[in-house]
């Protein structure tokens, strides 16, 4: 039996202004942040068919932002280790300009390919692809849907392209950017996975 899940990214940080690459590190929700968390928990609340599990990352950033959809909702999120953002090695809390100017090599291979050039120390991308994506079939294995999931933008774009059959390598460029809490809608039946729609506002 196929099973929707509802994607959203969380909600924006301190650090979305320098565009520096946040991984496991923990970052804060901004008030705009926040406002973006209460908008999100206010449209799923009023869906034809609202949520009935929510699952969430770890992180402190991605539990934040379930928290008002968890009480709008009446549910008890569900924590998902394997939902936590993606490790960036040596460019964990620095920009990609940062990263260039002190490791110029690094940046290329990554710029050329974010998996085969991933950068040193982070976590391999088709490992955080895997976990990703069991995560979604385990919970769409588990409950009868729909489902919100609160996770993070590179998590959830590698895990997409895994799911829908798109090269890893091209992530950054089919999938550039989920909206900090759009919806991005899937359904999932076994090992079959369709994309119905990517990056709907809710603000």
């Amino acid at each position: 039996m196929s099973v929707r899940l509802l994607l959203a990214r969380h909600g924006e940080t301190e650090w979305h202004a320098e565009n520096r690459y946040a991984g496991t590190s923990d970052v804060a929700l901004t008030a705009r942040g926040a406002a973006q968390a209460d908008a999100l928990a206010q449209h799923v609340r009023t869906l034809a068919e609202p949520p009935a599990a929510l699952y969430c990352s770890p992180q402190p950033r991605a539990l934040r932002t379930a928290e008002p959809s968890a009480k709008a909702l009446g549910l008890v999120p569900s924590v998902a280790g394997d939902l936590r953002e993606v490790h960036f090695g040596i460019a964990e809390g620095r920009t990609l300009a940062e990263v260039r100017a002190d490791d110029p090599a690094a940046a290329e291979a990554f710029a050329a390919d974010p998996v085969a050039g991933a950068f040193p120390g982070a976590e391999p991308p088709g490992e955080a692809a895997e976990r990703g994506a069991a995560a979604l079939r385990a919970i769409a294995e588990t409950e009868a849907g729909p489902v919100l999931v609160v996770a993070h933008n590179t998590l959830l774009r590698l895990t997409l392209c895994l799911l829908l059959g798109i090269p890893l390598r091209e992530y950054r460029v089919v999938l550039p950017r989920l909206e900090n809490c759009a919806l991005t809608e899937i359904r999932v039946d076994g090992t079959r996975t369709s994309l119905l729609r990517l990056n709907l506002p809710t603000g």
